[in-house]
């Protein structure tokens, strides 16, 4: 629960402090919009309701947050000069309030980065899509050799073979990809193990892998 609150008071604090520091209508709303639009996708990718990565979106929002507070305060300037002292206690106020943002974020980020550098389970959103007619008939999981891995057992709804099961998947060779969009840099691969199973079995493996391997 609290984790909830302390995320909305995160998406909260720039347009909060655009808020504090808007001196126009036209280019506070101009800078208000993009503001609100970034806190609720954030909020949505928070609770889980856009598919994303929480680290790397708390981040880009920081940063981008805080650069278009700082552009809408440029244009302002540029059109009414110089703000008034009580402005100016105003923005020091929001610089205080971004600058803490700023090292909250960048703080989480680096150690996030440091954590990430470990195997761990792969996420079940990572694995594919079947085509239609396929279906998961087990699912196992297991770590070891520096990465761990998901391993699904691939079966047929309308009676393909092995090897027409494997050509359904399309998966001709490995396939690799960074686990995040900047902070998690470990490689998430994707495959089928072609190896010809004791027990005629097709099995699709995703696995997530150190990242010093």
């Amino acid at each position: 629960m609290w984790l909830a609150v302390l995320g909305l008071v995160f998406a909260a604090v720039p347009p909060i402090a655009w808020w504090r520091l808007a001196r126009t209508r036209l280019i506070g709303w101009a800078v208000s919009v993009p503001l609100l639009m970034g806190a609720a996708v954030l909020i949505a990718v928070q609770h889980g309701w856009v598919i994303g990565h929480r680290a790397d979106a708390h981040l880009v929002y920081a940063v981008a947050s805080t650069a278009l507070i700082v552009c809408g305060c440029a244009w302002e300037r540029h059109q009414e000069g110089p703000g008034s002292r009580a402005w100016t206690h105003r923005r020091n106020g929001a610089i205080g309030l971004l600058g803490t943002l700023l090292a909250v974020t960048g703080a989480g980020s680096l150690l996030y980065a440091l954590l990430m550098t470990e195997a761990s389970m792969p996420s079940a959103r990572a694995v594919p899509p079947l085509p239609a007619g396929l279906t998961v008939l087990s699912e196992s999981s297991s770590c070891g050799s520096g990465n761990c891995y998901r391993l699904l057992e691939i079966g047929s709804t309308n009676g393909l073979s092995r090897d027409e099961i494997v050509r359904t998947l399309d998966r001709p060779r490995e396939t690799c990809r960074p686990n995040g969009w900047l902070l998690d840099r470990r490689d998430l691969c994707i495959g089928v193990d072609d190896s010809q199973d004791p027990r005629g079995r097709v099995l699709l493996y995703v696995s997530l892998s150190n990242l010093l391997d």
